[in-house]
């Protein structure tokens, strides 16, 4: 059996690591110790900084400082977490309490193999269903007779059958808009019903601490990987970051010891990184910002003396994408409500007959009340920390009809030493705090930043509502700001991070204030905007060109190869795919006890059917080979894989029964648990796309429709208000850019997410699904978020010269080429599974589809492999690993990739040079270049390329059919462009590749075992010809 690339998520510790953490947070004590000095004995806090951003530990799930005594093998009780260190340095991490680890596994990793042996039990499972057939695209082969229930080669097992008990609604596309076209008003599939072959789950592991709406029996899901779920898992005290700011339920920890909301912001000046990579690059191997810090606490006095009697409950209701709000309860009364969103530029408590409370961790210099009037009815304070940070608090209090006539009146606090301030009387209203800009960074907005807040308080945002469209070549989604408050007339302060500045409208980009602008942990500079909607705009021409097959920037799907290349690639092909006595089983292979191995497994056929089919025109074998892999297909949408799906009624989603079976958090990655369901499920999107691009009737089968669409509604859900059974965008971020797999555990330094490659995976197979079966709002939708993907991930991933990311991440960091682990509050250069270099960059390169050269441009390629791979560095590659190198490579030197791949030249197939078909010129659009250092002999094959062209907004699927389309360009037309192109560019070679002690012998050639089992020999060589003109 081929084995799979081991991505087990799980840390490795670094005791150098954890000797400079230590050094620093006792560094910074010090300097606290001596800021504190100067006050009297009786107001010195005792101030501490929380640094839970261990590099190899995600953070500890008990809200306690994080040492390296709490990762040794005998960690205390309260954390439920046993850790053993293994000979090659890895930590294992056992959790007896779900709640307490998040993603542990009691699997073991083999840095030596790329195999992985599980063993679990079997769960039985439950027949299929039928519904309503839908229509699918052309196709040259025949349907399979394997689809129906009738036809399965998996005989039910008796699994207990279970209606989901949420009433199936069924909307007509055209009448469940929320407006005339908007994107996200329509849902996946007109049939919201869950499939009968996936039963209901009631009473989901991790519990719904203080969520007030009602989800269990029926009502709308509940987001799980987004950035407020702090608030409602484990202890739910550790931060939620809103950036700018970052919140917190004090819950009685730290210096202040208070009960109420902290609220925290921190300078890039306050961030420490870790010691340098030890793999070579020079840069640190980590970076994170201090959480804890508690720069302003609001609470209110019933909070404070609740706390005595255990009384005090963090309660969050109105649960949306990206917002959230927050009460605080004592004795049964709501003492204070905070809504909470993502980009806010104030941060709002609202008191009903309480007193407030206002605490620092840090403490105040100085609370000064302003003089005049702002508004009528507020109150302005000014609070100047002890780190030289100047904080604004606005209290608007009082009947609001009476402040709107100007009636006198407002909250007055009585201050009591360096951290508390106490209310003088009973308060309603609202209390709003922001941060100045200026500190350590001078006195830059600090002026322009005041005014803002003055002309903003008394109002606030209370949520975002999502719209969004394609015309022609542009799509646009904007955020609706709703918002409540002593006048609807005042126009929100919100803050916009990088990507969104770079992509707004021109109307949107004119209410910047670029003056106003604070740090975030790990996405840059947040500016300040004036005004309650912004709209981003995104060329979604690129996307709307893609099709199965191998495709560039600049040339489009690449369907045409040499006769000679074919042949070779045949030979492999037929090994690979239809089970030689050298070859694979399909059927076997893909029978995994994951979701995600056996996601991976189906998507490696599915690639070799689209190679086989549409670029070696060999139908017969891929007909051989679509029987199979409908089959192996057959058993997971019938839901007869050794751990079964269902249907989640606690959260509202689709699970695996693995943990629920084994009582094992982290089996499977965590999926029962939520975590990278966006990795898990886009692997079977695109093979069911790849299913129904090559046999439409397979898409017209109502179970395999119904299947595929529950997938895609799982992770990709437009709207929950329309489809209620899932949350909008399970994983997906629309603030961030990106997803977050992180799921239902508690997190000290928030969301995280590990492989963006596989993130713009699911994001272009939802796209192809969408084409594949006709859905225009999806394929739409899809095209504009893998734009805006690309952009973000670019942003804050990918690190190049030439791309955003230089200008936006710490200098000190951005020489790793990649983020390793991107979390809301640090960027760690490493993986779950290893710290081997190969897995920390190529984690982010698998799997290589036709969307790869989109999100991964070829001057960002070659910065990495030269920091990295060049020399031979990628030949001592383990396993798998170095397929996946060479694969990644391929996408700059396409012939070099190929005589790696193929042991030297295949007969007949000109090699030598690095030529690419539709390569970039130096930068000034001139069109078609060669790259590399080969020889730079001229194109003899009969290559040509065959783009696709599609009108801008519409679904046209990638024809199956081999010959070269109308309007292809011939391989003379290929040389005639490469040569003009290099006329142009005064013959000079773009983007030279060190190919020093590259495999030369067929001794070094590619076997089994360096393939991994998501991936094949096929499809990276059919990749090679067809980017390489081969």
């Amino acid at each position: 059996m081929v084995g799979f690339i081991n991505t087990e998520r799980r840390r490795h510790s670094t005791p150098v690591a954890w000797l400079l953490l230590l050094w620093l947070t006792t560094l910074l004590q010090i300097q606290q110790a001596a800021c504190l000095a100067i006050l009297p004995e009786s107001t010195r806090a005792g101030t501490r900084y929380y640094y839970p951003f261990a590099p190899n530990w995600r953070g500890s799930l008990n809200q306690k400082e994080t040492t390296p005594e709490s990762l040794g093998a005998d960690a205390d009780a309260s954390t439920n977490v046993q850790a053993a260190t293994t000979s090659d340095g890895a930590v294992n991490l056992t959790a007896r309490n779900p709640d307490e680890l998040y993603k542990t596994s009691q699997r073991t990793i083999s840095e030596s193999s790329s195999k992985m042996s599980v063993t679990t039990p079997t769960v039985a499972p439950s027949p299929s269903y039928a519904c309503p057939s839908c229509k699918g695209t052309g196709s040259n082969l025949k349907p399979s007779p394997v689809s129906s229930a009738s036809s399965s080669p998996f005989p039910s097992k008796g699994y207990s059958q279970q209606s989901p008990p949420i009433n199936k609604r069924n909307y007509n596309n055209s009448n469940s808009k929320r407006s005339d076209g908007d994107l996200f008003s329509t849902p996946i599939s007109p049939d919201l019903s869950i499939p009968q072959s996936i039963p209901s789950q009631p009473n989901h592991p991790a519990p719904r601490k203080g969520i007030k709406q009602s989800q269990e029996g029926g009502g709308t899901a509940i987001p799980t990987n987004k950035f407020h779920a702090n608030f409602f898992l484990g202890s739910q005290s550790s931060s939620v970051w809103t950036h700018p700011y970052s919140l917190q339920w004090a819950k009685g920890q730290g210096s202040s010891g208070a009960w109420g909301l902290a609220v925290s912001h921190t300078d890039a000046s306050q961030r420490v990184f870790g010691e340098q990579d030890p793999n070579g690059s020079g840069a640190a191997r980590w970076f994170g910002s201090p959480v804890g810090r508690a720069d302003v606490v609001l609470s209110e006095q019933g909070l404070e003396k609740g706390n005595a009697t255990g009384g005090v409950e963090l309660m969050t209701q109105d649960v949306k994408e990206q917002s959230i709000r927050v009460q605080l309860v004592a004795g049964g009364d709501v003492k204070l409500e905070a809504p909470v969103v993502q980009g806010m530029g104030m941060v709002t408590a609202l008191y009903k007959q309480g007193t407030p409370v206002i605490k620092s961790g840090i403490g105040w210099k100085m609370v000064t009340k302003a003089m005049g009037v702002v508004k009528a009815g507020v109150v302005k304070y000014r609070l100047v920390m002890e780190d030289g940070a100047t904080w604004l608090l606005y209290a608007t209090g009082g009947d609001v009809s009476a402040i709107k006539r100007g009636e006198p009146g407002g909250l007055e606090l009585e201050v009591q030493g360096n951290n508390v301030a106490v209310a003088k009387g009973s308060f309603t209203g609202m209390v709003q705090v922001a941060k100045l800009p200026g500190g350590a960074n001078g006195t830059e907005g600090v002026a322009d930043a005041e005014k803002l807040y003055d002309a903003a308080c008394g109002t606030y945002a209370t949520g975002v509502e999502l719209s969004g469209s394609v015309d022609g070549q542009t799509g646009r989604y904007t955020f609706n700001f709703q918002k409540e408050g002593l006048s609807t007339n005042s126009s929100l302060v919100m803050f916009a991070l990088p990507h969104h500045q770079a992509s707004f409208s021109s109307d949107t980009a004119s209410k910047v204030v670029p003056s106003v602008k604070l740090d975030t942990t790990t996405k840059g500079v947040a500016v300040a905007v004036v005004g309650d909607q912004w709209t981003m705009e995104e060329d979604v021409s690129k996307p709307m060109s893609m099709g199965f097959v191998p495709w560039t920037p600049e040339a489009g799907s690449i369907k045409t190869i040499s006769d000679s290349a074919k042949e070779y690639i045949k030979t492999v092909a037929q090994k690979e795919l239809l089970g030689t006595s050298q070859g694979q089983d399909i059927l076997n292979q893909t029978d995994q006890p994951s979701m995600y191995f056996g996601g991976k497994a189906l998507a490696k056929f599915a690639a070799i059917l689209v190679a086989v089919n549409d670029v070696l025109g060999e139908t017969d074998m891929a007909k051989k080979g679509l029987d199979q892999l409908k089959v192996a297909f057959t058993r997971y949408s019938e839901n007869q894989q050794q751990y079964p799906l269902v249907y989640d009624q606690s959260w509202g989603g689709i699970v695996s029964s693995a943990s629920y079976t084994t009582g094992d958090a982290g089996v499977d990655f965590g999926n029962t648990y939520y975590n990278d369901h966006h990795f898990h499920y886009g692997y079977f999107i695109y093979t069911g796309a790849v299913l129904a691009h090559l046999d439409p009737s397979w898409a017209s089968s109502a179970s395999n429709l119904a299947y595929v669409n529950s997938l895609v509604r799982d992770v990709a859900n437009p709207s929950s208000s329309l489809d209620p059974h899932f949350p909008s965008f399970r994983t997906f971020d629309w603030y961030h850019g990106h997803s977050w797999a992180h799921g239902l555990f508690e997190s000290s330094d928030g969301k995280d997410q590990e492989s963006s490659s596989e993130d713009s995976m699911h994001v272009y197979a939802l796209l192809m699904w969408a084409q594949a079966t006709n859905n225009q709002a999806l394929y739409q939708r899809s095209a504009l978020q893998l734009s805006l993907l690309s952009r973000s991930l670019n942003s804050y991933y990918l690190y190049s010269s030439s791309n955003p990311s230089s200008n936006i991440q710490p200098k000190e960091f951005v020489g790793n080429k990649v983020a390793g682990i991107l979390f809301e509050n640090k960027i760690d250069h490493v993986t779950f599974f290893g710290n081997k270099q190969e897995y920390i960059q190529g984690i982010h390169m698998l799997p290589l589809m036709p969307h790869t050269l989109f999100v991964r441009d070829r001057e960002f390629v070659k910065e990495e492999w030269e920091a990295f791979f060049a020399g031979g560095a990628a030949n001592k590659a383990e396993g798998g690993w170095k397929g996946v190198l060479y694969g990644n490579y391929a996408t700059i030197d396409p012939r070099g990739a190929w005589e790696v791949f193929t042991g030297g030249a295949a007969a007949g197939v000109p090699t030598g040079g690095s030529q690419l078909v539709g390569s970039p010129g130096s930068g000034n659009g001139n069109g078609t270049t060669v790259t590399g250092t080969g020889t730079g002999e001229s194109m003899t094959s009969t290559a040509s390329t065959a783009s696709t062209t599609t009108t801008p907004g519409s679904i046209t699927p990638t024809s199956t059919s081999v010959p070269t389309t109308p309007g292809a360009m011939s391989s003379k037309m290929v040389r005639r462009t490469i040569r003009r192109a290099l006329e142009k560019g005064k013959g000079k070679m773009n983007m030279p590749v060190a190919r020093a002690a590259l495999p030369k012998a067929k001794k070094d050639g590619f076997g089994p075992e360096n393939i991994d089992g998501g991936a094949s020999l096929t499809w990276y060589l059919t990749w090679c010809a067809a980017l390489g003109g081969l």
